[in-house]
């Protein structure tokens, strides 16, 4: 069975100085700016970010021209429900100057039946007025 055993200072301290060298040696390793690998993966992203602002450029004119026709469609909506609505108030005119000339042809003709009855009553009336005048006695 093994036993746990702590590292020391000094142990501690060499593994770090090793982990500084091995960063440091990683660090001289890496290609320099001129190195043709270098420049061909710079000049990629590049072409990468140019790549997508194009995209993106794309997609505003896109969202651009989407919100133009929306706002065209929505214009014709309410061209449209303008029209509508007009149409549907002149139709409420000509059904309200109907129901009035229908109440108003109505009336005059409950005014004539009523000037007739009166007709006839007062002569009536004026039948019964002669008679009295010429009536014998016996």
């Amino acid at each position: 069975m093994a036993i746990y055993r702590e590292k020391d200072f000094a142990e501690r301290r060499n593994a770090a100085v090793e982990a500084k060298k091995a960063l440091l040696e990683r660090f001289k390793s890496r290609p320099s700016e001129d190195d043709a690998d270098v420049i061909a993966r710079k000049k990629e992203r590049e072409a990468i970010l140019a790549a997508r602002e194009i995209r993106e450029k794309e997609k505003e004119a896109a969202r651009q021209a989407k919100l133009a026709r929306e706002a065209v469609e929505r214009a014709e909506r309410e061209r449209l429900a303008e029209i509508a609505r007009k149409e549907a108030e002149e139709q409420a005119r000509i059904e309200a100057e109907a129901r009035a000339a229908e109440e108003h042809e109505r009336l005059a003709l409950y005014l004539a039946e009523e000037a007739d009855q009166k007709a006839r009553r007062d002569a009536r009336y004026a039948a019964r007025k002669s008679r009295v005048g010429t009536r014998r006695t016996a």
